[in-house]
């Protein structure tokens, strides 16, 4: 829920230490751990022109509070790994964990404003990197384009090493939130170089590391942390934590629990709430998927009771973990529970909706959906009808068309379960409707999705430019002294002249070196932009020409022939758009979608021909992978182009032979009226427009090769000697 009228005035909100001390509860100087004693923190905050805010309530999980008075001051006891949180008029903006750090930055829910905590810095300094680097931390999650734009700012400002290894690391967080992990890899480096004793530098390049599927070197890393005498056990745990995310990945599930019961040993043994809830979250997950789901059940409970000590939006947030849990464990009565209570909470403190873990949203008519989708596996249609029409409903108003999407989808779905055809299909054509909305608007992103990653790498190279003109500015510098010794030092003249080439040499030879990486990583973005690009436009290729299919049963009111058809293309659509987002897929799921695939179309002009699909013996097809829907459009040619118009009745066959242990070769031959004539039958129109599936195939099919060496081969060619018939040839190599 928004509240406007909290800290209106604001722009940037700052806590600028006014004193910081460490003492025991005797009152005597710290000594020895200093998660499990508490310090004295007192601060102040104010805005960015230096005015001190009062009424700002600072509160800590271990009791601790204060409100800023007429100067800005507060005074709270704090240990490491506590929760602070901060409110204005019993609002919470937001909270963070004290864990040492220099700074902190916290957005304020009710507007875009930041509230920053500042350890032993000044915040009214006026100097440009400074304003420059504050305005790049707060937009590093808000805006993390316009992050650039402010670290370029910074690192145009200074010469400084240090100040320029920490706007590469807000530059790095900024690529990290774009999911652009090359770029915040490479940037985490670079101020690794100079900020190499920074744990929570550490912290980040590893987790940067294990996106990238550089699992030793993160593995390594978090090790690095966890041994490390200096590191408070709040980032141990988060050690931990990513130690254990490196094993689940690889299968390895005792390690990962492992790893995981250390870090909650250390979070339950330091009082750190936040890493609790998290930690009991993630080993029921893994206990669950390693096959221990009654012992899994039990850490579930406890991260809820933990969430619950926390705020309202963690509580609600973790019951939708746990609802997802029993929801995956089929303990559909334990889900349906936690989703009302956490649509009860909701409504109780009209919060229109919670951000939850990638980027997810929990809001009334999600939750209404999902619980109508649990009624659903429990065959209670009744109940899942009204929530499905509620949570519609509830969408309509709030224009969350893609929930209104699922829910009437849902709807469609039930009715046909229980026989009402006249609704089922009455909302399944407003479903159409919605998909085709939310299809155009998928359209606008990845257009904007493109237009975006050219952008980045426009500002990494610009950036990247900007520090080789100030190593070039360096240089001239140092040329300019050396000259000046020159005249001086006649004797060493000679020698200086050659370090001096060497060194230019050495320079020219590094410059392109990251420049050829460098303009290989765009390359490599640009195709895998275009291969997403190129699979989203397929999906929707097929999806209309199928649609078509049922259209003309319903046209000729075969109406038990077109609900057949559409649950058996149902079925076909869930497989295809699972594997939409995959570069490849098992060969043997692209056998399954054609086989389904040629018995819609078989279905339909069953009269037109008939189909075999044979595959050899000594097929191993779980050895191979093939981009998804590769084959379809060769086949769909083949039926609509070829058997169609074919007097008597034709036969499409699809045969997979394997050649050698590195490639099969899949032909696929139709006995129709050939390429020749299906082009003379086509109209003008026909003729001006090329085929946009064999179009996208073509386009698909060079950019892999490009990418993975040859990977796929196809030939077409006439089947018979009088140009009747069509034949296509796919060769495909092993990874």
């Amino acid at each position: 829920m928004k509240y406007n009228y909290i800290f209106f005035y604001l722009l940037l909100l700052g806590i600028t230490t006014g004193s910081f001390s460490q003492v025991n509860e005797m009152g005597q100087p710290k000594t020895e751990d200093t998660n499990q004693i508490y310090h004295t923190y007192k601060d102040h905050v104010e805005d960015e022109d230096g005015n001190r805010l009062v009424g700002v309530k600072v509160k800590t999980t271990n009791g601790s509070s204060d409100i800023t008075n007429s100067l800005g001051m507060f005074n709270i006891k704090v240990r490491f790994g506590d929760l602070i949180t901060l409110s204005k008029d019993g609002k919470i903006i937001n909270s963070f964990v004290y864990d040492g750090s220099n700074e902190y930055y916290v957005d304020d829910d009710s507007k875009d404003e930041v509230s920053r905590v500042s350890k032993n810095k000044q915040i009214n300094q006026s100097n440009t990197f400074k304003k420059a680097l504050d305005s790049a931390n707060y937009f590093v999650k808000k805006n993390p384009a316009k992050s650039i734009q402010y670290v370029e700012k910074a690192l145009n400002s200074t010469t400084n090493k240090e100040k320029n290894a920490k706007a590469y690391v807000v530059l790095a967080d900024a690529f990290f939130e774009l999911k652009q992990y090359d770029l915040a890899e490479s940037n985490y480096k670079t101020a690794y170089k100079t900020l190499g004793n920074s744990i929570s530098l550490q912290l980040k390049l590893a987790k940067t590391l294990s996106q990238n599927k550089h699992k030793t070197a993160s593995e390594k890393l978090f090790n690095k942390v966890i041994q490390n005498k200096k590191a408070i056990p709040y980032q141990k745990i988060i050690a931990y934590d990513g130690i254990a995310s490196v094993y689940k990945d690889q299968g390895n599930y005792k390690k990962s629990l492992q790893q995981l019961k250390k870090g909650l040993n250390l979070a339950q043994e330091h009082q750190i709430t936040p890493k609790i809830t998290d930690l009991n979250s993630k080993i029921a997950d893994v206990m669950s998927i390693s096959g221990n789901y009654n012992e899994s059940q039990t850490y579930m409970s406890n991260s809820i009771k933990s969430a619950k000590k926390e705020n309202i939006n963690r509580a609600i947030i973790q019951r939708s973990k746990a609802a997802d849990f029993y929801s995956r464990n089929n303990s559909i009565d334990k889900e349906i529970k936690l989703r009302k209570e956490n649509l009860k909470d909701l409504e109780f403190n009209e919060i229109e909706e919670i951000a939850s873990v990638n980027d997810e949203k929990i809001s009334p008519q999600k939750l209404k959906y999902e619980i109508g989708n649990a009624f659903e596996k429990k065959a209670n249609y009744t109940e899942a009808i009204s929530y499905y029409k509620e949570s519609a409903a509830d969408a309509v108003v709030v224009e969350d068309i893609e929930t209104e999407k699922e829910a009437i989808q849902g709807l469609s779905e039930v009715y046909a379960k229980i026989g009402d055809d006249s609704n089922a299909l009455k909302n399944y054509k407003k479903y159409t409707q919605l998909f085709d909305i939310i299809y155009k608007q998928k359209e606008k992103e990845i257009t904007k999705a493109v237009a975006l990653g050219k952008e980045l790498v426009v500002k990494q190279n610009r950036i990247f430019g900007l520090e080789k003109d100030r190593e070039l500015n360096k240089s001239k510098i140092d040329l300019f002294n050396s000259e000046q010794n020159l005249i001086t030092e006649n004797s060493k003249r000679q020698k200086l002249i050659i370090y001096s080439l060497i060194a230019g040499l050495l320079l020219m030879l590094v410059s392109l070196f990251y420049m050829m990486r460098s303009n290989k990583q765009r390359k490599l973005a640009n195709n895998l932009l275009a291969l997403k690009s190129l699979r989203s436009q397929m999906n929707p290729h097929f999806i209309f020409n199928a649609l078509n299919s049922v259209n003309s049963f319903i046209a000729s009111n075969d109406e038990r022939t077109a609900n057949r058809y559409l649950t058996d293309f149902s079925t076909l659509m869930r497989s295809v758009l699972e594997n939409s987002e995959q570069d490849f897929i098992p060969l043997e799921k692209e056998i399954e979608l054609l086989n389904l695939y040629l018995k819609l179309e078989h279905s339909r002009f069953e009269d037109k021909f008939d189909f075999e699909f044979n595959i050899a013996d000594n097929v191993k097809i779980n050895e191979f992978q093939i981009p998804p829907m590769l084959l379809q459009p060769y086949i769909e040619n083949a039926v609509w182009h070829g058997l169609r118009y074919k007097r008597e009745k034709g036969l499409l066959r699809v045969s997979i032979t394997q050649n050698n242990s590195e490639s099969l070769k899949i032909t696929i031959t139709d006995d129709g009226i050939g390429r020749k004539k299906s082009k003379a039958l086509k109209s003008k129109n026909q003729l001006q427009q090329k085929s946009k599936g064999m179009q996208n195939i073509k386009q698909r099919v060079a950019i892999l090769n490009e990418m993975y060496a040859d990977k796929v081969d196809v030939f077409i060619d006439d089947l018979h000697e009088d140009e009747t018939g069509t034949k296509v040839v796919l060769t495909l190599k092993k990874d």
